[in-house]
């Protein structure tokens, strides 16, 4: 007999005047992109926080594995973090997979977000833990940009917004490449990260998903062979729908004879699921949008292409008190 999953983990809804936790969990941070970041959380009406053993350096990692660890954990064991978003990705996040206590991390239920190498610990958390997380904005890259902030999204995914949609509007490149329809998991996040899990322990669990995937400056042949080995490993074999991202820089040349929505529906266009291209979540160039993790969703794909979030990703909780006038975002 199967044995039933646990019921989802739902962290606490976010609120103005809320502390929001900021870790390092891979590669070096710059301190001037993170204090625009930090203003910018201010703007909206969050207390940024941060530990001073952030700006660590260890080769290309923020700090030591056992540093970058227990940073995470101690945000999720902190009463007054009510979220904690990642400052950006780069390589280092598979480090703290062996070296986290998942159950402190689900005994304290809480927004957790970040994309690019983070979508290691996304999917782990949202797998192990069965933890809602959030494939979304990060303090050094998008919050500290102009236009970084896909502000609908961030805000109905924060708040807990029982249904919402991610409607196609007009320059959004969002762009039908196998019509139908579709409802399961919203899941996935960076296609090399995703990839690299397969044949570990915290391997991607993808059946019943409408798969998210995106990635950055990797050429077609490279998005081509990532995808046949989901496809060959039977990754995509129990998937409802595909949804691609943005997908910057991903091109052999500029003068190409083929686009990569070409090199998608060749390989995964005999699904027999609704496949889309082109929505603006994780690498991107503007105005990042906020993708729960773990929650049910529906994917239409016809001449415009729709994607509903069907529950909310977070539960009620008191109003915070207002941010104080003055930043004051680290211990």
């Amino acid at each position: 007999m199967a044995t039933a999953e646990k019921p989802r983990l739902k962290p606490p809804a976010l609120r103005p005047g809320d502390t929001v936790g900021i870790i390092a969990p891979g590669s070096p941070i710059q301190r001037n992109l993170l204090d625009a970041g930090c203003l910018a959380l201010w703007r909206l009406g969050y207390k940024p926080f941060y530990l001073d053993s952030i700006f660590d350096q260890d080769l290309y990692f923020a700090g030591k594995t056992r540093r970058r660890a227990r940073e995470l954990e101690e945000m999720f064991t902190r009463e007054e973090v009510r979220a904690v978003l990642c400052a950006r990705g780069g390589y280092g996040c598979n480090y703290l997979l062996p070296e986290l206590d998942l159950d402190k991390i689900a005994a304290h239920p809480k927004i957790f977000m970040g994309y690019s190498d983070v979508t290691a610990l996304l999917t782990w958390f949202a797998d192990a833990a069965r933890l809602v997380t959030f494939h979304g904005p990060m303090v050094t890259k998008d919050f500290a940009a102009e236009n970084g902030l896909h502000v609908p999204s961030w805000a109905a995914a924060t708040i807990g917004k029982e249904r919402w949609e991610i409607a196609p509007v007009p320059g959004s490149g969002v762009t039908a490449l196998v019509e139908g329809r579709a409802q399961g998991i919203l899941y996935g996040g960076c296609l090399s990260i995703l990839v690299a899990s397969l044949g570990t322990p915290y391997e991607i669990k993808t059946e019943g998903a409408i798969l998210f995937l995106e990635d950055v400056n990797v050429k077609p042949f490279q998005v081509d062979r990532m995808l046949m080995q989901l496809k060959l490993a039977g990754k995509l074999q129990g998937v409802r729908g595909l949804l691609f991202g943005e997908m910057p820089g991903c091109q052999q040349q500029p003068e190409q004879p083929y686009t990569l929505e070409q090199v998608l529906q060749r390989v995964v266009g005999d699904l027999g699921i609704p496949v889309a291209y082109g929505l603006r979540s994780g690498h991107v160039e503007r105005e990042n949008i906020t993708l729960p993790i773990g929650v049910r969703a529906s994917l239409d794909v016809k001449k415009e292409v729709r994607l509903a979030v069907l529950e909310a990703a977070t539960v009620a909780q008191p109003a915070a008190k207002p941010a104080p006038a003055a930043p004051a975002p680290h211990a």
